[in-house]
């Protein structure tokens, strides 16, 4: 008789996280931060001395969607940190997997982006309106991100993803840090927003 694949990964906290069916007891903001320090964007093909990790990639995109909706209240913030959250797990996938891959992917990140928002308080869904605001953000991070570090000119990254109102991303750059640095920045800003909550 075969036994069935193992489904869950064993996160430096101890905690036992099934992939298939995600639990919000078995997640912690150390695991997240510290696993979104070490992923890539980009598959690692950027400049300099640091990968630029999905964690630096989140504050960025929360920096921008409080630009975009300043008024916002401070769980949209959270959700914005969190957005590629599930990517501690599951890794950071560019988009041309992604659609290898197919609707698959996308369910997985659905159950762990479940789970990740009902362990900080947080609506098991966003609404769509703040959503198409991280959505928004998030392509305005990924044109900066390739026009700074993964060597797009600016023609073609305003082609793959828009370009982006210069009053938003004014004064924000790209910063390549050691991934502990990240992986603090990242569990510092996260306790602020919980915080504030």
């Amino acid at each position: 008789m075969a036994t069935q694949p193992r489904a869950w990964q064993r996160m430096l906290s101890g905690r036992r996280l099934d992939l298939l069916d995600p639990t919000p007891v078995d997640i912690e903001i150390e695991d997240i931060a510290h696993g979104l320090a070490f992923v890539a964007r980009w598959n690692g093909q950027t400049h300099g001395d640091f990968a630029y990790s999905v964690a630096e990639h989140s504050l960025l995109v929360e920096e921008l969607f409080s630009r975009i909706a300043p008024n916002s209240p401070v769980k949209w913030k959270l959700a914005a940190l969190l957005h590629d959250a599930p990517e501690y797990v599951i890794g950071d996938m560019i988009s041309p997997v992604k659609s290898a891959v197919g609707p698959g992917y996308g369910e997985l990140d659905d159950r762990l982006a479940t789970a990740i928002h009902i362990r900080f308080g947080l609506p098991a869904s966003v609404p769509k309106t703040i959503k198409a605001q991280i959505k928004k953000a998030d392509k305005i991070s990924a044109w900066m991100e390739a026009t700074q570090i993964a060597g797009f000119s600016e023609a073609e990254a305003t082609k793959f993803f828009g370009r982006p109102d210069k009053a938003i991303i004014e004064g924000s750059l790209i910063k390549l840090r050691p991934p502990i640095e990240v992986r603090r920045a990242y569990m510092e800003r996260h306790k602020q927003l919980i915080a504030s909550l």
